[in-house]
Order: structure tokens, then C-alpha cells, then sequence
């Protein structure tokens, strides 16, 4: 399986070096509906074919538990494509495509029994430029599907090896701006909630570049966001930013869709390993399921949770969240009025795993509620509640330095 990945990078290599006469890089290259599908080949075989504008390069693997397939490209603009146009194969539950990497797009496919790859070739026209996927795939059992599945090791992709250790901050000088870093949800291949022609991606990042605006014209603060375009993000990845710059407060943000209870308001949670209650279990689930969606390597990952969660540090930091959640429940309040009738919660959010980060996840409404979808398309809305979350954010930097300044005493 080791030669096979190292012929596809190969392979990449080759057609990028093609003369620019065979092949016009120019624009993104563009998938030919008509001429593409994954499809059943009998009983034991799976096909993929994909035709394209030009040829690009590429890669491919599988993964486990849940078992799916990979195929990266640099790139493709999937623009009026959806996986589902794409898929005629009962061995394959769902296909997911998207961009993943900035520069780089994604198509997962969900596999519903053990496949293998037995082949995977890029022919490129020489005289159009115009390029075909053809991928074969055959059936196989468990055991050997996980022995041949995971992630080629590529230090152009790959997030540096995991540290679990967490040096103490140096104390901050008063005039020293409060690092404060916004997470849009889900991203790219993974466009978190959908109603109505509305894609959670799209709103939570438009809502942050207003959040981030509003917080920088009101001083004291210094915003950084853990995505500014439609790329994917993996949860890991979003911590790692915040690590990264030394943030002060992390905040996630999402509009998802609940179909019990009929949620709706403005919510705020912060971690526990308990959720407050089954609705935000379900949330909690839901958003942890974003890495799955988009096709990432899992293997070992509980183990480095387990080791970053440190308990000292959540001792601290635990109290301080709980402090800001509240802080930004009464400062939307302020500004929006109504709220979720308990608009704060606890849940087990991967996200907010930074244990020395005061972290915080707002569903700033949801997309299942009528009001909260008509109030989240607003403009004017969406003003005052940025301006809530600023309020919130003023309230505890004051009631958080005059704390740490007790403790000091």
C-alpha cells in the first residue's frame, strides 16, 4: 500500500510539471457531471470516474471507523456540484465534496462495506488538456481493509506532532490588548447545517468578520479567527490556532438545526463532560462529527485529549469559562432581548479543549427556528448581537483582572 501512495504523489508530480500547452491552469478546473458517477461494477466492484476540465493533482487513501475514501485535488470547483448527483453504488452511503485546505478540495465517500482500492489513474488529453479519474475498487473483508487503511504521511498536510505541554503565561501588562480569537463552525467540505438555500458556514463566517469588526473598532482587544474563507478546519486545528497565538478567550460560533424541543434563542456553552442536558448532548455530537464528515485520520486523537486535559489547568480555567459564558448571556441580553429560554449550557464540545483557554460556544441561533433563521439573515440583527457579545467580552476582562488581582493579594 506504501509503493501504491508514493505512485499517486509521483503521478501528481508529473502532471504538474505537464507544458501549460496540454493543460491550462489558469482557473480551477471543473468536474463534467454527465461524465461522472461512482457506480457499482457487478457484485464484488466499485468504480469511480471522474472527468474534468483539466487534469490536476491528486491523491488518494482510505480510512477507518468509520470507513471511508479520500481523494484530494489541487483543485477543483465544485460550484452546482453535490455528491449526491455523483453517487449510483450501493456500497457507498454518501459522497461529500468540498474544499479542505486552502488551495486544495475534497471528495469523501462513505463506505458502507470493506473496499479496497485496486487501481487509481489520471489520464490527462494531450491535445484538450481535459483529464479522467478512474478508480477500481474491490470488495474485501474488515480485517484487511484496516491493515491497509490511513492518511499518507505528507509534511505539506500533516499538523505538526501534538504537544500536551502547557507552559504558565506571563502575567499581561494592563495596556496589553486581549487576544481573542473567533471560530466560524464547520467550513468547506463541511457545511454544518442547511435550510432554506442558508448554509451554516457561510452565515458563521460572515457573522464573525462583523463580530471581528465590531471588536476591533471598540479597542482593547486583538482578533485573530481560526478560518477566513470557506476552507475546513479540523477541530484540532482550531485549538492549535488558538494555542498558537497565545489567545486569551476562545469563541466558537454556529447556528445548528434541533429537531427536539424546538430550540430556539441565542445559547451559550461551555465544556463538561456531562451535558446540561440532551439537547445539547445531541449538539455535542453533532459538531464532533465535523472531522468524520470531512475525511480525517482519527487514530489516536483520544489520547491526546485525555493528555491535554489537564486538571490543574482546567481548575483555573473552568471557573473563568463559566464567567464568560455568563458575561456574554447578559450582554446579549442587553442587546437582542429574548434568548433561549436556558441560554446557558454545558456539553462536551471538542472545540473548546483548550484546557488553559477560556473557551466558550455560542449557537447564536437556530436554523430550525423560523425566527432565529429570519433574525440570523438580518444585517441589522446580526449588529446588535455582535455588540451583545462585545458588552460581554468588556465585562468579564474587567471582572476577570480584578480577580486574578484578589488572588494575587
Amino acid at each position: 500500500m506504501t509503493r501504491f501512495f508514493r505512485s499517486i504523489l509521483m503521478a501528481c508530480a508529473m502532471l504538474a510539471a505537464l507544458p501549460a500547452a496540454a493543460q491550462d491552469f489558469s482557473a480551477l478546473a471543473r468536474l463534467d457531471l454527465a461524465e461522472s458517477r461512482i457506480a457499482d461494477q457487478g457484485r464484488k466492484r466499485v468504480t469511480v470516474d471522474l472527468a474534468m476540465s483539466q487534469g490536476v493533482p491528486w491523491r488518494i487513501f482510505t480510512l477507518d471507523e468509520p470507513r471511508r475514501l479520500v481523494i484530494d485535488f489541487r483543485e477543483i470547483d465544485w460550484t452546482g456540484v453535490s455528491g449526491a448527483a455523483l453517487l449510483e453504488s450501493e456500497r457507498v452511503e454518501a459522497v461529500r465534496v468540498g474544499a479542505f485546505r486552502p488551495g486544495w478540495s475534497r471528495l469523501v465517500a462513505d463506505l458502507a462495506e470493506p473496499l479496497l482500492v485496486e487501481s487509481a489513474e489520471m489520464k490527462v488529453d494531450e491535445t484538450t488538456g481535459k483529464a479522467h479519474l478512474s478508480v477500481k475498487m474491490f470488495a474485501s473483508d474488515a480485517d484487511a481493509f484496516a491493515a491497509k487503511t490511513g492518511a499518507p504521511h505528507d509534511p505539506r498536510w500533516d499538523l505538526p506532532e501534538p504537544s500536551v505541554k502547557i507552559e504558565a503565561k506571563e502575567p499581561k501588562p494592563d495596556w496589553a490588548a486581549t487576544v481573542v480569537v473567533l471560530d466560524p463552525g464547520h467550513g468547506g467540505i463541511d457545511p454544518g447545517a442547511e435550510r432554506a438555500g442558508v448554509q451554516e458556514k457561510a452565515i458563521m463566517l460572515t457573522f464573525a468578520r462583523e463580530l471581528r469588526d465590531t471588536l476591533r473598532r471598540a479597542g482593547g482587544f486583538e482578533i485573530f479567527m481560526t478560518r477566513n474563507e470557506d476552507i475546513f478546519v479540523s477541530l484540532e486545528g482550531r485549538v492549535a490556532k488558538a494555542h498558537e497565538v497565545s489567545a486569551d478567550i476562545f469563541i466558537s460560533l454556529h447556528a445548528d438545526t434541533v429537531q427536539q424541543g424546538n430550540a430556539e434563542g441565542a445559547t451559550v456553552y461551555t465544556l463538561s463532560e456531562e451535558a446540561s442536558d440532551a439537547a445539547s448532548q445531541y449538539l455535542a455530537e453533532r459538531h464532533d462529527r465535523a472531522d468524520v464528515l470531512a475525511g480525517i485520520d482519527l487514530t489516536g486523537t483520544d489520547d491526546l485529549i485525555a493528555n491535554v486535559l489537564l486538571d490543574l489547568v482546567r481548575q483555573e480555567t473552568e471557573p473563568r469559562s463559566q464567567r464568560l459564558a455568563q458575561a456574554m448571556v447578559l450582554g446579549m441580553k442587553g442587546t437582542v432581548g429574548d434568548l433561549n429560554r436556558k441560554p446557558y449550557r454545558q456539553a462536551g464540545f471538542s472545540v473548546l479543549k483548550a484546557a488553559d483557554i477560556p473557551s466558550v460556544l455560542i449557537e447564536v441561533g437556530f436554523m430550525s427556528s423560523e425566527k432565529d433563521l429570519t433574525n440570523l439573515k438580518d444585517p441589522e440583527w446580526r449588529n446588535r448581537m455582535a455588540e451583545g457579545i462585545r458588552d460581554g467580552l468588556q465585562a468579564w476582562v474587567i471582572a476577570d483582572k480584578a480577580a486574578k488581582d484578589l488572588v494575587r493579594q
